[in-house]
């Protein structure tokens, strides 16, 4: 591996911590340096000494932690992403990371996907004009949260249909929406005296949660969605921004979105990524061709077994069980 950058330019783990962050979103760049940081505590040695042995005992602590299998699945990812830019510059003399396989995970996309009456009641419940704008943007245009947050009204265009968006998302890629008209008035309504360098949603003046340039954070952004998500009684999971991206998919989906639009409009590199909604939300399956459907109960007199009153009665295609020929079994 030809070395790309001098070892000797790279002589702190900081220093290639940084190196790797350097074009990364702000919120990326916290999220790599606290895993690094962990991981290189772990370990307690420089990591071009890391062997493969520190990375399984890292993946073991984990394992003991409690985190789960998601939380762990990215704190190695981070760790092999790590490793292997490290090697890919020529700093480390090899990819330790990459012998380490994530861990397998349920897929639980599926219990992420709230109800399109449930996404439209959290909209018209919030009351505060900033905020269902957000959730209508969120919702709308299946932005992320990082997306939303750095929008600026230099970025929205009117068109004699309604307006444009334009999104610097992640990876940097950069990707122009349509907005409806009803959309683009509610954006519009909120701008005020903007300056086309201010942010489309600002935190209020003296707000901790704000940005730089008063726009408002993805952890305040996060506040409001979970706030309209209990108004309309959601109290069993802490549904995220990131639930009304995946609403917006499903649904769009589900109304007969052609998937390669839908996966232009989310920003995906890949259809395959989308696919997974597809997945998500299965069509009819093996079930039908089975004929469950002739079974129905038929309410009769309790029997008693063994001393337990239970109905273990069924009628199969309106006949009783006493009518049926007996199993030869």
């Amino acid at each position: 591996m030809p070395q790309l950058v001098p070892k000797r330019a790279v002589n702190t783990d900081a220093k290639l911590i940084e190196l790797w962050c350097h074009d990364k979103s702000e919120e990326t760049q916290r999220y790599y340096k606290k895993e690094a940081s962990q991981f290189l505590e772990f370990v307690g040695k420089p990591i071009t000494q890391v062997t493969l042995i520190d990375v399984q005992e890292f993946c073991k602590y984990l394992r003991g932690t409690g985190l789960s299998l998601s939380s762990q699945g990215r704190a190695i990812a981070a760790v092999k992403a790590l490793l292997g830019f490290g090697y890919r510059i020529g700093v480390l003399r090899v990819n330790v990371g990459a012998a380490i396989k994530l861990p397998k995970q349920k897929e639980r996309l599926a219990e992420r996907i709230l109800p399109e009456m449930t996404v439209l009641a959290m909209i018209l419940n919030e009351r505060h004009p900033r905020n269902q704008a957000i959730l209508m943007t969120l919702y709308g245009l299946g932005l992320r949260v990082s997306e939303l947050c750095s929008l600026c009204w230099k970025d929205l265009q009117p068109r004699a249909d309604g307006g444009q968006l334009t999104v610097y998302g992640k990876g940097g890629g950069t990707r122009t929406l349509f907005v409806s008209p009803d959309l683009w008035q509610v954006l519009q309504m909120l701008r005020g005296e903007a300056k086309r360098d201010e942010p489309v949603f600002r935190a209020e003046v003296g707000n901790k949660y704000s940005r730089k340039g008063g726009a408002l954070s993805p952890s305040h952004v996060t506040r409001i969605v979970r706030a309209a998500a209990l108004r309309v009684g959601i109290t069993e999971v802490k549904v995220s921004p990131h639930w009304l991206r995946h609403a917006h998919a499903t649904h769009a989906l589900d109304n007969g979105c052609p998937i390669h639009l839908l996966s232009s409009s989310l920003g995906h590199q890949s259809v395959a990524t989308t696919s997974r909604y597809l997945h998500a939300r299965p069509g009819p399956g093996s079930l039908q061709y089975l004929k469950l459907g002739v079974l129905s109960p038929m309410p009769i007199k309790q029997v008693q077994l063994e001393g337990d009153e239970r109905d273990y009665s069924i009628s199969v295609m309106g006949q009783n069980p006493a009518q049926l020929p007996e199993s030869s079994s």
